[in-house]
């Protein structure tokens, strides 16, 4: 399929789990992608791989507005942005008794700030053209309490929040706005958040009573593929009439 030739799309966070894997999948069908990362080794890991002309790696910290407000002018002015995928984020499993304020303001600074910096600079350049979509990847965590996740869980219902509002507000501009809410995932953030291996999966399967914690229904952990087939349709014209959207991706586990 080639559902975004001659598209322009930036993906933040896009040097591993989730990110690269939306950023491989964008390749193979046809982008132009921006690859945005504070990690210039996993970039040049990624870049090493794709071997893609179509790939544009840039070290980015989006926590800075200047620094993004430069990159995003940068490359609207050679390539007109269609698409932009706030993957980007940070969790520190920490209880809120023991989160230290630097904790917490690091994981807002990347979690919603960024992607508010990074959201403005690329819809008021798309709502000059009457198009685009955005596409925040958030989590299950943001509307679902967890325990030692206070901070990421704000964070996270924060940015699927401010995602909607900015659709809401361009959307008379031709701009669509969408939240992807994954559960487990197997990720580096994952192993980093429970560890690895068969057990660990089985674990988090079956679910944690003593957490408040339900199982998986579906019983498999999430692949990033999995996460990255759903975030390109929402970027899709096959999606043209889909905004505001909150779309968890998580087997089941946050069922209501």
């Amino acid at each position: 399929m080639s559902r975004f030739q001659h598209q322009s799309i930036v993906v933040t966070g896009a040097a591993q789990g989730i990110g690269a894997a939306i950023t491989r999948l964008l390749l193979q069908e046809g982008a132009e992608v921006f690859a945005l990362d504070n990690n210039a080794q996993a970039l040049a890991v990624l870049a090493d791989e794709q071997r893609s002309l179509k790939l544009h790696p840039k070290v980015v910290d989006i926590t800075r507005a200047h620094e993004v407000e430069s990159a995003i002018a940068a490359i609207d002015n050679h390539y007109p942005l269609d698409g932009l995928v706030n993957n980007a984020g940070v969790l520190i499993p920490k209880s809120i008794a023991t989160t230290s304020a630097e904790e917490w303001q690091k994981t807002f600074e990347v979690n919603v700030h960024g992607t508010f910096f990074i959201s403005q600079a690329v819809a008021t350049r798309m709502a000059a053209r009457g198009q685009g979509a955005i596409v925040t990847v958030a989590s299950n965590a943001g509307s679902t309490p967890r325990v030692n996740m206070g901070a990421y869980c704000a964070s996270k219902a924060a940015a699927a929040m401010l995602t909607r509002c900015i659709g809401l507000e361009f959307a008379a501009q031709g701009i669509r706005c969408n939240v992807v809410s994954p559960g487990s995932t197997r990720t580096p953030m994952l192993a980093n958040l429970a560890g690895e291996g068969t057990q660990t999966e089985q674990r988090i399967i079956a679910g944690a009573p003593a957490q408040y914690r339900l199982g998986i229904p579906l019983q498999k952990i999430a692949e990033p593929q999995d996460i990255a087939a759903v975030v390109a349709f929402l970027l899709s014209r096959d999606a043209n009439h889909i905004t505001l959207q909150n779309l968890v991706v998580d087997g089941g586990a946050t069922f209501e």
